[in-house]
């Protein structure tokens, strides 16, 4: 897109009450946009040519501090929790018109853009920043417009992202200095206090998870999602599980790798961009979000290898949660269009550190969303501090930070598809086998790759199954390219009857995390609990 520069800022801000006394960029290049960073001493390039910044006190989301406005809109609909919490809507006007006084004496930085590949569904978001890269990421992430859209451009809802405006708790009604709030009424995202750019992303992904679901009978999903010869595929999975990875294959062009809906038309991608982790990043590992890292792209809190632009992947001074934005056409196999029919596969991944579920299991309806809403992971010891065994982790729908609605309406509205469209659903351990953490073996990536091929090629749709005897799961007893014996997890281990105690302890975690969701649940999804089994 050209530069189209400097607009008339008080004929198109003050819809927003903000009468900016400086200058005003409207839709600036990335080259631009890197531009204004380098000589505001913001950021500087990497030897690939990515923009490298730190993002402050904030390197990662603060689920505490995002808010939800209750209003006539919201109140009955939104299941309010921790998660969801709630913001009193003259607190927001209060709080909004100091973040426009704020933003009335910056320099500020306007991108128009759009979400939703469907344009049957197509949201168009404007972002007024005072940060040069907090645009440059709105660039990378949503959807870019034409030069002939973006002239007559409205846009649906606004942001208005401020990070070095800092609440006050006590007047604010805030938890701290900063804060995430969404307000349906208003269409607007007040963001402030924080520089942490997945803020921005989050906050109309969280939008979307409500008006498209709630509104438009639209399934929103935090997941990756590619498409080959043999259909669309659907990869859900919280960090670590292996989403980003496994959805990257040279044989099958990637449709999105975070966030998709699943419309009466397919799936489409929300996104124009990807947002990746970067600890530990190689080209060996993970090619393409390597090769993706250059000019345009965005690396937030990397440290240099002494003496050079080189990035230190390893490097963790700053952050774990090292990241990179990039346009999705920095992905060479990125599919045309963002978009892909109805999935024939969905794949649910778990890291299972307790060494008890199968490498590849195949799901009933009710199974399924009972496993999405259970969201299963778990963290290892060593991951963090505290942490000396292998911990069960559950987050409902494998998104449950940025989800409004209660995760039954999101389980029985995918159950739904996926009995109309006779999808075939699967859950993929790709964690331990032989034993739990710190005894077994991770399961061999290649193998996970093998199961993934065999599912996606239709080889798995006659062979023999097998029943879990606590889980209920059917597990297949041969698959091409993988020894049969690593298909039952039983059998990998030496003393069977740690197996099945084990088993027992990971089930017991299941039902005792889904006693919250029991009253609202169907007796279809109640039916595909796992069953503590007696051990002699």
């Amino acid at each position: 897109m050209k530069n189209l520069g400097k607009k008339n800022p008080k004929a198109n801000l003050l819809d927003y009450g903000v009468n900016p006394v400086k200058n005003v960029f409207w839709n600036l290049t990335a080259e631009e946009l890197t531009e204004h960073s380098i000589k505001k001493n913001l950021g500087v390039l990497s030897d690939t040519g990515a923009l490298t910044i730190n993002t402050g006190e904030f390197t990662g989301r603060s689920p505490k501090d995002r808010f939800i406005v209750k209003d006539a809109i919201t109140e009955n609909a939104v299941d309010w929790s921790p998660i969801n919490l709630a913001f009193p809507a003259d607190k927001f006007d209060a709080l909004a018109d100091k973040v426009r006084q704020h933003l009335r004496s910056q320099e500020l930085y306007v991108h128009d853009a759009y979400v939703c590949a469907d344009k049957d569904y197509s949201m168009n978001v404007r972002l007024v920043a005072e940060l040069p890269w907090s645009a440059q990421f709105a660039r990378n992430m949503f959807m870019r417009l034409s030069d002939e859209t973006v002239k007559t451009f409205s846009p649906d809802w606004t942001i208005l992202c401020a990070p070095t405006f800092m609440a006050n708790p006590e007047v604010d009604g805030t938890r701290q200095h900063n804060f995430a709030i969404l307000n349906f009424s208003k269409k607007m995202i007040l963001i402030g206090g924080t520089g942490y750019t997945g803020e921005i992303k989050k906050g109309i992904f969280s939008a979307l998870n409500f008006i498209l679901p709630y509104n438009k009978g639209v399934l929103s999903m935090h997941c990756s999602s590619n498409i080959g010869a043999d259909g669309t595929a659907v990869f859900f999975g919280l960090s670590g599980t292996g989403k980003t990875t496994l959805s990257a294959d040279p044989n099958r062009a990637l449709i999105g790798d975070d966030e998709h809906g699943w419309s009466e038309n397919g799936v489409f991608n929300f996104e124009g961009g990807c947002y990746a982790k970067v600890i530990d990043l190689s080209e060996e590992k993970e090619p393409d979000i390597y090769r993706a890292i250059k000019h345009g792209a965005i690396l937030e809190n990397i440290i240099f290898k002494e003496g050079t632009r080189t990035p230190d992947y390893e490097d963790v001074t700053i952050t774990q949660n090292t990241r990179v934005s990039y346009p999705i056409f920095h992905i060479d196999n990125a599919a045309e269009g963002s978009k892909g029919g109805h999935p024939k596969n969905i794949f649910f991944l778990t890291a299972d550190a307790f060494g008890v579920l199968p490498p590849i299991s195949k799901l009933t309806n009710g199974q399924a969303m009972y496993q999405f809403i259970s969201g299963y992971t778990a963290k290892v010891a060593g991951t963090e501090a505290d942490v000396i065994e292998p911990e069960a982790t559950f987050s409902s729908c494998f998104g449950a930070p940025f989800l409004p609605l209660h995760p039954t309406f999101y389980a029985e509205m995918l159950g739904k598809k996926i009995e109309k469209y006779n999808v075939n659903v699967w859950l993929i351990n790709t964690g331990w086998t032989g034993g739990e953490y710190g005894v077994g073996d991770r399961i061999s990536l290649k193998y996970t790759r093998a199961m993934i091929t065999a599912a996606l090629a239709g080889d798995l749709d006659k062979v023999k199954y097998v029943t879990h005897p606590i889980f209920g799961l059917e597990m297949p007893t041969t698959c091409p390219n993988v020894p049969s014996d690593v298909l039952n997890p039983k059998a990998t281990w030496s003393d069977k009857i740690a197996y099945d105690k084990k088993a027992n302890i990971l089930a017991k975690y299941f039902i005792e995390n889904f006693k919250k969701f029991e009253d609202k649940a169907t007796d279809e999804i109640l039916a595909a609990a796992p069953k503590v089994m007696s051990v002699v």
